[in-house]
């Protein structure tokens, strides 16, 4: 049976866990972004008189593109259509682990360093702008992802996207854009104009876990199949649908929290890092001005 111009998948089963759903348009996007990404660094060596692009960032692109090519490509991406808590691990893969790491390839600053002529200019004008500005916000990554991780996996939007391909995937790239704007300010890397300090970043996960606790919450207590179009396909193998619901509802519950608090530990680190730097800092201003105040002044001639 086919369902959003896909045929249904053999069961699940270890025979199947190398099995692909390789595609030459999504192959070809992650060749030419890797390209372009490549391209960027060699010229911003060129430019800024030899000083290097960053390696950590340049693996972190590549791995960004790895975790892609496993959620779409790799068996989540054969089963994605068909299994609602492989769903929840595609996307737990793109929103949490792919734009983590693409916030840490600062993407967006090689290309303001790189590109030339009119694109590279428009770019800088629109980064620079006020709307730039609003998007590069935190509050708008952490609003954007508060209201979009509901609004997929909550609403009619989910049982949509089962039918119509297209809309899984814009679904794939909100997920990447939104995950970004979302991770940036944790990361930290690329300039800002409201840059976050460690302890903030910290406090911005802390109030992100709720928004997985309580979509997953709301699909595990879930009494009926609330996507018709799972009933549709006609699976006759694996798990119930109501079952599959309850799965994937505790997979983002469980995996989204504990994802969350992991980012949360180099968090911590850096904050501790922050603090300690501070106190280095103020410790040795007091001990300048406690040697200025211990030096005596010119001893006083005998009075006449």
């Amino acid at each position: 049976m086919d369902h959003g111009g896909m045929s249904l998948p053999p069961p699940l089963g270890l025979s199947e866990i190398g099995s692909l759903a390789f595609s030459w348009v999504t192959t070809a996007i992650l060749l030419v972004a890797l390209a372009l990404y490549l391209l960027g660094v060699a010229r911003y060596s060129k430019e800024s008189g030899g000083t290097s692009w960053s390696r950590r960032r340049t693996l972190s692109f590549v791995a960004t593109l790895v975790v892609i090519f496993i959620a779409t490509e790799s068996v989540v991406g054969v089963y994605d259509m068909t299994l609602f808590y492989d769903h929840m691990i595609q996307h737990l893969l793109l929103i949490m682990v792919a734009a983590g790491l693409l916030a840490m390839s600062a993407p967006l600053e090689l290309a303001t360093s790189t590109i030339g002529g009119k694109p590279g200019s428009l770019l800088r004008t629109v980064v620079g702008s006020k709307v730039g500005e609003v998007l590069g916000h935190p509050i708008t990554g952490f609003v954007l992802y508060a209201v979009f991780i509901p609004f997929t996996h909550l609403t009619s939007i989910f049982n949509v996207m089962l039918t119509h391909m297209w809309i899984h995937h814009v679904e794939v790239v909100g997920f990447l854009i939104i995950g970004y704007l979302f991770w940036r300010p944790v990361v930290g890397i690329e300039p800002s104009r409201h840059p976050l300090m460690p302890g903030l970043r910290l406090v911005y996960l802390a109030l992100a876990v709720p928004i997985d606790t309580f979509t997953g919450l709301a699909l595990v207590m879930s009494s009926h199949e609330p996507f018709p179009a799972y009933a549709m396909m006609g699976r006759t193998w694996g798990p119930s649908l109501l079952s599959d619901i309850k799965t994937g509802g505790s997979i983002m519950w469980i995996g989204g929290d504990l994802l969350m608090m992991l980012a949360m530990i180099p968090v911590v680190v850096m904050w501790v890092r922050d603090e300690d730097r501070k106190t280095k800092i103020l410790d040795a201003h007091l001990d300048a001005e406690r040697a200025a105040q211990e030096i005596p002044g010119p001893a006083e001639g005998p009075v006449a």
